[in-house]
């Protein structure tokens, strides 16, 4: 009996509350919504926070309490793990007070919330990038901030992201056979990642892609092609002597070299 009277008097709260709630949100008195905003930020109650915020902040927008609200605004979408919006609000707070009292945690807040909706490789890297520049301009723009070596390994994670990117786009030309497009994909990708973790397979795979692409190639094509690849295996072994892949790569060199004296045709394109 106790503990239906309970329940009975916990509903009552709550209808009550939800019909004040309800109420405010229709008042005018922009004070009152105000106040409230900022009782139910500091109860970590943020959608409530950020529904009044949306009433009022045009309202407050030219007053001195205009950049605090706004900081309250973007803190509850945060708060509320909504990255998306968390971050459109941090980087609107920048350039409506980008020397307030905030303006250090919000240089840095805004490229965190696109680093925590970065997706994993696969996916298009749009806010990747955006948050490895807005970590760079973090860093420039506060150089003695306590938050800088954190911001620089999560740049550092980022940019790892974005060579996995680049490494199985490139790879995926090569797995459909497509070797002058896995070519162009490796070559661009080694030059823009030179000390990239992969650099010894995408190597490889550039010059068995140059091989492959000659020896696929028209009879007439063969011999410019085959140099090609022949050239970029003394690229290769200058890099990586000892290469896991040495016998593939001596196997290539073999064939390549044997084309190149006797003029064979290599299988080929008639």
């Amino acid at each position: 009996m106790k503990v239906r009277l309970l329940l009975v008097l916990i509903i009552l709260v709550l209808v009550s509350s939800c019909g004040e709630y309800e109420k405010l949100l229709k008042s005018t008195d922009f004070e009152l919504k105000k106040a409230k905003a900022k009782e139910y930020f500091d109860a970590g109650q943020y959608v409530k926070t950020t529904e009044l915020l949306e009433q009022i902040l045009p309202r407050y927008r030219a007053t001195e309490e205009g950049e605090e609200l706004n900081w309250m605004n973007a803190q509850s979408f945060y708060g509320m793990k909504d990255y998306f919006m968390a971050a459109s609000y941090y980087k609107s707070f920048i350039d409506q007070f980008p020397f307030g009292k905030h303006a250090e945690e919000a240089n840095y807040m805004a490229p965190l919330c696109d680093y925590m909706i970065a997706p994993r490789p696969e996916l298009d890297q749009e806010n990747t990038r955006n948050a490895i520049e807005g970590f760079s301009i973090f860093i420039n723009k506060f150089p003695a901030s306590s938050r800088v070596e954190e911001s620089k390994k999560m740049i550092k994670e980022l940019q790892e992201t974005l060579v996995e990117k680049s490494y199985k786009s490139a790879k995926l030309y090569y797995d459909m056979k497509q070797y002058k497009a896995a070519v162009t994909a490796l070559t661009n990708s080694l030059k823009e990642y030179s000390d990239t973790k992969y650099r010894e397979e995408m190597m490889f795979l550039k010059l068995n892609s140059l091989y492959l692409y000659a020896e696929n190639s028209f009879q007439a094509k063969q011999r410019e092609r085959f140099q090609a690849a022949l050239d970029d295996y003394f690229s290769f072994m200058e890099e990586f002597p000892k290469s896991e892949y040495s016998k593939e790569v001596n196997s290539i060199f073999q064939k390549t070299n044997k084309y190149l004296k006797t003029g064979t045709p290599v299988s080929g394109i008639k």
